[in-house]
């Protein structure tokens, strides 16, 4: 846009001096007229002419060079669509990684966004694979929408914290790309809530806490010490990993953003704004994790039928705020995890914490910078 205007202050101008040496030409030569015979008024006219026209070639050949040179410099400075294996990992190499991805593997979930699976390399390391499909075969933006996705990858990649998921490589494909993450054998934070739910696993409110200060403690880096800061556009427990002793690490980082079909408002872990005017903020991933937060503490699904009740105010985060105004958010608590007095008070502090949160106004909500604070007061770790 900013372009354009310059292009129309400069053709203004070339005109406007056009007219003024056409204009200071007649004039002199008006005046001249009485005095100077029509040979000299002539020759007179042409210089002025010929001085017009001369620096009026020279602007638009200058204004031509620099449109010429502008697109050049724009077309060495487009990434590049990449072959093979991009690595990120001197524990994986090219042809290893191409003959793992060809081989069976085991799917070991799928989401709007892709499919993962898990496979291992010659070399025995086991890692997990999601293919995204973005695009169509033939669509008419296929080549542009693979040179933003594989530029957000090279950022994605960049990505170093121990409450992240580091992207180990990629692979362009006809259809789309695979990316190489760390296999992680204990699963997502999903798949740990619904075996407590099923009495298969115990995790008590210290490991609970745990959690979550390390999914805020995530946040925290991408909105706070990335330039540009990143957002995560998809946080919710499948996005959780759950590592050694059940440090979580965030999955799928701004990749919802490069899905132009997915609809990101199809989670019930998504924010208002996002289904009012589809405008995304660092205060929406703030608002995933009072979610999060709120399934730590309660135990309960987003999308267990209660929550359909008028009862329950229609939602977890409405349920979770009647209770604290009534004064009556202990019994919201997960019964699993009740025990010593001064962690009900910790609980129930995290429970005001997760209702700020789930404000219904972005502005109301904590920033991640400050839920590190708000949460790492609870306990010290």
């Amino acid at each position: 846009m900013a372009y354009y205007f310059c292009n129309k202050k400069i053709f203004t101008f070339v005109l406007l001096f056009i007219k003024l040496c056409f204009h200071f030409t007649t004039v002199y030569c008006q005046e001249r007229k009485v005095s100077r015979p029509p040979e000299f008024q002539n020759g007179l006219r042409r210089i002025f002419l010929s001085i017009a026209l001369g620096v009026l070639t020279g602007l638009i050949g200058s204004l031509l060079f620099a449109l010429v040179v502008r697109s050049f410099v724009r077309y060495l400075n487009r990434t590049p669509i990449l072959k093979g294996p991009v690595l990120f990992s001197p524990e994986i190499a090219p042809k290893t990684l191409q003959s793992a991805l060809s081989n069976e593997n085991r799917l070991l979930g799928s989401s709007p966004s892709g499919k993962y699976y898990r496979t291992v390399l010659d070399n025995g390391l086991a890692i997990a694979v999601k293919r995204l499909e973005p695009f169509q075969t033939g669509s008419p933006e296929r080549k542009s929408l693979k040179r933003k996705i594989q530029k957000e990858l090279e950022t994605l990649a960049s990505l170093r914290h121990r409450n992240l998921m580091s992207l180990r490589a990629y692979v362009r494909e006809p259809g789309g790309f695979s990316l190489v993450y760390d296999y992680v054998p204990t699963g997502s934070l999903e798949d740990a809530m619904n075996r407590v739910r099923d009495n298969q696993l115990q995790l008590s409110w210290e490991v609970r806490l745990r959690i979550a200060v390390g999914v805020v403690k995530g946040l925290q880096y991408l909105h706070f010490e990335r330039d540009p800061s990143i957002l995560h556009y998809n946080l919710k427990p499948t996005n959780v990993m759950l590592g050694a002793e059940f440090e979580p690490r965030l999955a799928d980082c701004g990749l919802a953003k490069l899905m132009p079909n997915l609809d990101r408002t199809t989670s019930g872990y998504s924010a208002p704004e996002c289904f009012q005017n589809r405008r995304y903020t660092d205060k929406s991933d703030v608002f995933s994790f009072g979610m999060i937060l709120g399934v730590l503490l309660t135990g309960r699904d987003p999308t267990d039928p209660f929550f359909g009740e008028p009862a329950s105010g229609g939602s977890l985060g409405q349920w979770l705020r009647h209770l604290q105004q009534a004064g009556e958010a202990r019994e919201a608590l997960d019964k699993s995890i009740l025990g010593e007095e001064g962690e009900e008070d910790e609980m129930l502090m995290a429970v005001r914490i997760a209702v700020v949160c789930l404000s219904d106004m972005p502005a109301d909500r904590p920033s991640s910078d400050e839920l590190v604070h708000l949460l790492t007061q609870l306990h010290s770790f």
